[in-house]
């Protein structure tokens, strides 16, 4: 089943924070504009959700948010061949091999937190589901099955829950005798938040203004209220929280080893 022929759906993404952990990278740009190969993260995240279908973003921008303009105003300007008539003054685009995407630049403030970001974007998704998710990180998670997981049970929101890998090793110890080592295993801690929601208008009611961070308040009240459900996924997800994270994936893209790269 094509989801993305049955249901119109926008996806959010929210790339508007400062940063700091990869300030490396962030100085001159927001981190959704660090780049992967030779393309920013966040056309990587826009291209997995074109695969499945969905082809409507509404980015919600905040720190040097001009820079993601600017971008994707030249990506769909400039990406391609031109033919320039400098005695008439005229320019010839030749339409190259590009995503055709609808994209709504919003403007969420500087320091509005996450569910703030998202209250602001409301007038953007004429009152129907929606998809968001993060601007810094990439997966291989199933939009179609996230979706029909998400109709099956009829409630507000569906988190994406994940066990990310380790950064170290693990050790079993008996005393001074290693039981079991493992390199590198699921997290013992269990799952998290690997954002990739699927979410009804009726979450921003949980949202109260430009201070709520929708990973706290937003979500434990949606808990407490039996209105979240996690859709698990047992593949490949990862953050680019540091520059250790971002040279991970530049490693996996260059070597041509990128679980999340299904568009070809």
């Amino acid at each position: 089943m094509d989801l993305g022929a049955t249901f119109t759906m926008k996806t959010v993404i929210l790339a508007g924070g400062l940063g700091t952990r990869l300030s490396e990278e962030t100085d001159d740009r927001p981190k959704p504009m660090v780049n992967i190969g030779s393309r920013p993260i966040i056309w990587h995240i826009m291209m997995h959700y074109a695969h499945h279908g969905f082809h409507e973003f509404v980015i919600a921008l905040g720190y040097k948010g001009e820079y993601i303009k600017r971008w994707f105003s030249d990506y769909a300007t400039l990406w391609g061949d031109l033919t320039i008539d400098t005695g008439n003054c005229e320019i010839t685009r030749h339409r190259p091999d590009r995503e055709e995407w609808q994209i709504d630049l919003v403007n969420t403030g500087l320091k509005t937190q996450t569910g703030g970001r998202v209250k602001r974007i409301q007038p953007w998704l004429n009152n129907e589901t929606f998809m968001m998710t993060w601007g810094d990180g990439v997966s291989n998670v199933d939009i179609a099955e996230l979706i029909r997981f998400h109709r099956s049970h009829g409630k507000l929101a569906t988190i994406t829950a994940v066990r990310p890998r380790a950064r170290f090793g693990h050790l079993e110890i008996d005393g001074e005798s290693v039981r079991e080592f493992s390199e590198k295993p699921e997290t013992a801690e269990g799952w998290i938040n690997g954002a990739f929601f699927v979410l009804e208008p009726g979450v921003f009611d949980y949202i109260e203004g430009d201070r709520t961070q929708f990973e706290h308040e937003p979500l434990r009240n949606l808990a407490a209220d039996g209105q979240l459900m996690a859709y698990k996924h047992h593949s490949f997800w990862q953050c680019m929280d540091t520059l250790r994270e971002k040279r991970l994936l530049e490693r996996l893209w260059e070597n041509g080893e990128a679980p999340w790269k299904n568009w070809e």
